[in-house]
């Protein structure tokens, strides 16, 4: 009987207890993605390299091996102020942590360092379920003009087993449609700009292509005779932009540049309540500046450094 590639749901659950099955399920914790990459046995496969006296290769041995999944879930909010959307327990497990807060009602994910969270994620490929315990990754995150705000996740996993058992039925109707990348629905990077209380103060609203952010956590799983775990024991948080610049701010900009200057940078991504996302880095480092032709439309592209201001500050994602 044939199996068939979309016929697939993904689930994912802050576990209490590392490693431990958190059993998330199909009706609280269903993950709607897209462009699904798995990796079902990442092993170490040793050569036995056995001395015969014929030609012929000898069997390999798997030793240590662990999962690996990545996955794309697009950028919106809960649709609800100060409730967490649904992508948030997946942000916990690239070592963030998560705030919900009020007057205004929002909530704030920033960077991590310590009690940080793992996740237990299970992949069902119509009928094959693959498990991954102590779940810990990485995001990227698009937010490119014409394009779907969206975030990208890879993850490594301890093998926690693999099972035929049926696709769970799943409640995707928490995920909300996002707001796109348009003129109507944002409000461009603004650099100088001052956050607090879900509001943004201050800046330059510049005008641009939008923005890439790699949070470049360093993931690893180690593998001892004892024990077997993955852990985020660094990060770099990067990023990408394209400036549509007057002669004099590119010039300015260039300036800056050879200064080592840091500053603010925020950017708002939608307009309705419940729906809105806010990104903010107080400390941004733009760096090897790049002549770059959009339809024949001049533009300047930099290289970004998002480096911490007070730590575990290096960006911030805001929901309202």
């Amino acid at each position: 009987m044939a199996r068939y590639a979309r016929n697939a749901a993904i689930l994912a659950k802050v576990e209490t207890t590392v490693g431990t099955d958190a059993v998330p399920t199909g009706s609280a914790d269903a993950v709607l993605v897209s462009d699904v990459k798995i990796n079902a046995l990442q092993a170490n496969n040793v050569d036995r390299a056995l001395m015969r006296p014929f030609f012929g290769a000898s069997e390999q041995l798997v030793t240590t091996a662990y999962k690996t999944l990545s996955f794309s879930v697009e950028l919106a909010g809960s649709g609800t102020a100060a409730t967490a959307p649904q992508w948030g327990d997946l942000l916990l497990g690239c070592a963030c942590s998560e705030a919900l807060l009020a007057t205004p009602n929002r909530v704030e994910y920033s960077p991590a360092t310590s009690s940080l969270k793992t996740l237990t994620i299970y992949y069902n490929d119509d009928g094959v379920q693959h498990k991954l315990l102590a779940a810990m990754g990485t995001v990227k995150l698009s937010a490119r003009v014409g394009q779907i705000p969206k975030l990208q996740f890879d993850f490594i996993g301890i093998d926690g087993g693999d099972t035929a058992v049926a696709v769970p039925v799943v409640t995707l109707t928490p995920w909300k449609t996002p707001p796109t990348m348009a003129k109507a629905n944002v409000v461009d990077i603004t650099l100088g700009c001052t956050y607090s209380l879900g509001a943004f103060t201050g800046g330059t609203v510049q005008n641009s292509t939008g923005l890439d952010i790699d949070f470049g956590n360093s993931v690893s799983f180690t593998a001892l005779l004892n024990s077997e775990g993955v852990d985020v024991t660094d990060r770099a948080v990067s990023g990408k932009t394209q400036f549509d610049l007057a002669a004099a701010a590119e010039i300015a900009n260039l300036a800056s540049v050879k200064a080592n200057t840091t500053q603010s940078l925020g950017l708002t991504i939608g307009t309705v309540a419940g729906n809105k996302i806010m990104l903010y880095a107080p400390a941004v480092q733009m760096t090897n500046p790049t002549k770059d032709d959009v339809n024949g439309r001049r533009v300047i592209g930099y290289d970004l450094r998002f480096v911490p201001s007070a730590g575990n500050d290096e960006i911030k994602i805001i929901t309202q």
